[in-house]
C-alpha cells in the first residue's frame, strides 16, 4: 500500500514536470524580423516576418495595432513618414508601405498581439534606405 501512494506521487510529480515543460510560451518568444533591410528611396514596400524563435517557424494572424516608421537610426526622431498596412503575401509575413523620403537609416516600430498569448510583442527594426 505505501508503494502504490509512492508510485502515484511519482507518477503525478512527473506529469508535473511534463506539463511545466510544454507551458505555452511567453511573449519574448516572438520576434519580428525583416526581409530585407535595405531598400530604395522613395516609394517601399516593406515585409516583415514574424517568427517563433524557439521553432523558427513563421506566425500567421498577429493583429498588429501600432505601428511607426522614423530617422530615429540618423538622430532623427522627429522625421517620421505614413505607414500603411497591405495585405499579407504569405501567412507569418506583414506588408508595409511606406514613403522612405530621404536615404538613411529607418526605425520600424511595430506593437502586435500574438494569437493565444498573452502580453504585447514591441519591436523596433532598422532598415536602410539607399538612393
Amino acid at each position: 500500500m505505501t508503494t502504490s501512494i509512492l508510485t502515484r506521487a511519482a507518477s503525478a510529480a512527473l506529469l508535473g514536470l511534463v506539463l511545466a515543460g510544454t507551458a505555452r510560451a511567453d511573449i519574448k518568444d516572438y520576434e519580428f524580423q525583416l526581409v530585407k533591410d535595405e531598400l530604395k528611396q522613395g516609394d517601399a514596400v516593406l515585409d516583415v516576418r514574424l517568427i517563433d524563435k524557439r521553432t523558427g517557424k513563421p506566425v500567421p494572424d498577429a493583429v498588429i495595432f501600432a505601428k511607426r516608421l522614423d530617422m530615429a537610426p540618423d538622430s532623427m526622431e522627429e522625421m517620421a513618414t505614413k505607414i500603411e498596412q497591405l495585405p499579407s503575401p504569405e501567412p507569418g509575413v506583414y506588408r508595409f508601405k511606406a514613403k522612405l523620403s530621404m536615404a538613411g537609416g529607418w526605425r520600424l516600430s511595430l506593437g502586435a498581439k500574438v494569437q493565444g498569448e498573452t502580453g504585447t510583442l514591441d519591436n523596433k527594426l532598422v532598415l536602410k534606405a539607399v538612393k
